[in-house]
C-alpha cells in the first residue's frame, strides 16, 4: 500500500469497539479520530470528539480518508449524509438505513460527491459462506428447492435495558435490522432476490419492554428458483441457541451454522466431498470483520474491492422494510 488508510469512527458503543480494535490491529490503517456522545476514559492518544459536526470542521477530518458509522440504527442515514457532504468515504454498520428512501438517498448523495459507501457484512467474509455461494452458483446442488434459516438468539433484559435505543422502532428498527439483516445478506448473496413474501411476527416475552417482535416466521419464494423460511427469535432463554441456514436441493442437502457462520453441520452432495479443513473451519469473531476492512483497503487504493456492493445493502434494506410490511399479526409495526 502507499500509505495506510485513515478511519475515524462514529459511535463508541458494542460495535464501535470493534471497529476501533480491528482499525488499530490493522497495519494499513490509522485511526484519526472517535467520536461519542459521551466521554470515553480508554481513549488516550486518540483524538475524541462529542458531535460529529465539530469533527468535520477539524483537522482530524482532514486527514480521515472514511468514516465508520457505528451509531444507533435511526442515525445511519443522517450521520452518512453529515460525512459524504464533508467529502468522505463511508463505512456503514448494518443496517444501511431504516428504510428504502434513506438508503436511496445515501446513494444519490455518494454520487453527487463521488465518494464510495460501504455496507458492513462481513459474514460473506466466511469461508463458510462463501463456499456456500461456491456450491450454489457452481451448479452442483442442481436445483434449489428449499431453504430455511434459523435464528434463535437470546436478548433480555440484559440486552434490553430501559433508557437504551435498542428495541425502539425508531432507532432499533426491529429484530430483522438489529440481529439478522446478516442473515438476509446471505439469503441474497447466494440465492437472488426474494419474492411473494409474507410474515407473522409477535412479541411473546418482552412485554412493554421493547417497542419491536421478538419472534417471527418469513415465507417467500426465490426469483431464481425455489422457497424459503425465515424462523427467527430473540425470545430463547439465558443464551443463543442457533444460527444456520439449511439447504434441500435437488442433488443434495447442506447445512451451515456457528455463530459466524464459520461451520458445516451438514454436507450430501452427489458426487461431491467438502474439504475436512472446510468443515473444521474456525474463526475468531473479528476475523470477517478484518477481512472486510482489508477488502475496503484495496477498493479505496487500488479499485480492485468492491466485495459488497452498496446497491445490495439497499436491497436488504428493501426486503426487510416489506418483511414488517407484510406481518399479519395485528399492533405490530
Amino acid at each position: 500500500m502507499s500509505r495506510k488508510t485513515r478511519f475515524a469512527v462514529v459511535g463508541y458503543g458494542h460495535m464501535g469497539k470493534r471497529h476501533v480494535r480491528v482499525i488499530g490491529e490493522h497495519p494499513d490503517c490509522a485511526l484519526t479520530a472517535v467520536i461519542d456522545m459521551h466521554p470515553q476514559q480508554e481513549l488516550s492518544g486518540i483524538p475524541f470528539y462529542k458531535d460529529l459536526d465539530h469533527f468535520l470542521e477539524s483537522s482530524d477530518a482532514a486527514e480521515t480518508d472514511i468514516v465508520v458509522i457505528a451509531t444507533p440504527n435511526g442515525l445511519h442515514a443522517q450521520h452518512a449524509l453529515k460525512c459524504l457532504d464533508a467529502r468522505k468515504h463511508v463505512l456503514i454498520e448494518k443496517p444501511m438505513a431504516l428504510n428504502s428512501a434513506d438508503a436511496e438517498a445515501i446513494i444519490a448523495k455518494a454520487a453527487d460527491v463521488q465518494r464510495q459507501v460501504f455496507v458492513m457484512m462481513q459474514n460473506r467474509f466466511s469461508p463458510v459462506s462463501a463456499w456456500l455461494k461456491e456450491v450454489v452458483d457452481s451448479g452442483v446442488l442442481g436445483k434449489i428447492f428449499l431453504v430455511q434459516v434459523n435464528c434463535f438468539w437470546n436478548r433480555d433484559e440484559r440486552y434490553y435495558k430501559k433508557g437504551s435505543w435498542h428495541g425502539t422502532k425508531e432507532m432499533d428498527g426491529g429484530v430483522l435490522f438489529t440481529q439478522f439483516s446478516h442473515f438476509i445478506d446471505l439469503l441474497l448473496w447466494c440465492f437472488g432476490d426474494l419474492t411473494n413474501i409474507q410474515a407473522k411476527l409477535n412479541n411473546f416475552s418482552h412485554g412493554n419492554s421493547i417497542e419491536i417482535e421478538d419472534t417471527g416466521i418469513v415465507h417467500f419464494d426465490f426469483v431464481n428458483g425455489g422457497m424459503g423460511c425465515l424462523s427467527y427469535s430473540t425470545a430463547v432463554w439465558d443464551k443463543n441457541l442457533e444460527s444456520s441456514i439449511t439447504v434441500i436441493a435437488e442433488n443434495g442437502s447442506v447445512k451451515v451454522g456457528g455463530q459466524y457462520v464459520n461451520e458445516i453441520a451438514y454436507c450430501d452432495i452427489k458426487n461431491y466431498v467438502a474439504s475436512d479443513k472446510l468443515k473444521a473451519n474456525s474463526r475468531e469473531k473479528d476475523s470477517n470483520h478484518r477481512e472486510f476492512v482489508r477488502n475496503i483497503i484495496f477498493e479505496l487504493q487500488e479499485g480492485t474491492g468492491g466485495y459488497v456492493s452498496v446497491s445490495e445493502g439497499v436491497k436488504v434494506v428493501e426486503i426487510i422494510e416489506t418483511m414488517y410490511k407484510c406481518n399479519t399479526q395485528a399492533g405490530l409495526y
